[in-house]
């Protein structure tokens, strides 16, 4: 497990070696420091506390800047706890750069989604807007009638509706890193991220998992099937 905490700087595109369009998120990843290390013998796991983006002193409160003052570490505006592989080598003050992504990572991106206010449930939910022809009424965008009045005789929890939209956690699995700037703290990752632009970000080590693909593992074992009547035909179709 590899992570960075990171800004979103905007979308771009780039071209690959074939000359295709690939949609790609650029993302200010750290520097992060090293903040707060948490042991096996001390705290029952082993992880570490990394800091991100300076800030005054003023910004913060005592306690924020009595843990950081610990640590001798500037004071920092964020500060995200990670369960990393190599938590036991890291030291409080090291700092994390982007160059702890290599092109081709596999990464899960986690983010604020962007606020919408008070919306209804056309842009919510993708309700269906009624019909505007004679006698609709200015109720086109309206919910409409929900539950009967004599049972349930009321509306149960979780019922779509029109409420506050957006500002919430979300995380895109499964991204590529198809660029990595360590002078720029720069990771470029293919696909959209969640949140605006200057939204913070965490970036990890994706929890799917990617298996190579074995020789001969399109070849059926079932006899009722081509490949699997003649194996060697089917082997060298993909030659």
């Amino acid at each position: 497990m590899k992570a960075i905490i990171g800004k979103k700087v905007g979308m771009s595109q780039i071209f690959d070696e074939n000359g295709r369009v690939i949609p790609v998120t650029v993302i200010e990843a750290g520097p992060c420091a090293v903040v707060q290390k948490k042991t096996a013998e001390k705290d029952g796991y082993e992880a570490v506390q990394l800091g991100f983006e300076d800030v005054a002193e003023r910004k913060l409160t005592k306690p924020e800047l009595g843990h950081l003052k610990k640590a001798d570490v500037a004071p920092k505006k964020f500060l995200r706890e990670f369960n990393l592989e190599n938590a036991a080598e890291l030291n409080i003050g090291d700092i994390v750069k982007a160059d702890t992504f290599k092109v081709g990572d596999f990464v899960d991106v986690t983010g604020t989604s962007k606020g919408h206010g008070y919306e209804g449930v056309v842009k919510r939910h993708g309700a269906a807007i009624k019909r505007n022809t004679h006698g609709g009424g200015p109720v086109h965008r309206h919910q409409g009638a929900l539950a009967a009045g004599t049972y349930p005789g009321r509306i149960f929890k979780g019922r779509d509706g029109a409420g506050h939209m957006g500002v919430d956690q979300v995380t895109v699995q499964n991204l590529t890193v198809v660029k990595v700037d360590p002078e720029l703290n720069m990771l470029v990752v293919c696909g959209a991220i969640p949140g605006p632009k200057g939204g913070l970000v965490t970036i990890k080590s994706t929890v799917k998992v990617h298996k190579v693909k074995q020789a001969g593992a399109d070849i059926s074992k079932n006899p009722q099937k081509a490949s699997g009547r003649n194996p060697q035909k089917a082997s060298a179709r993909n030659k």
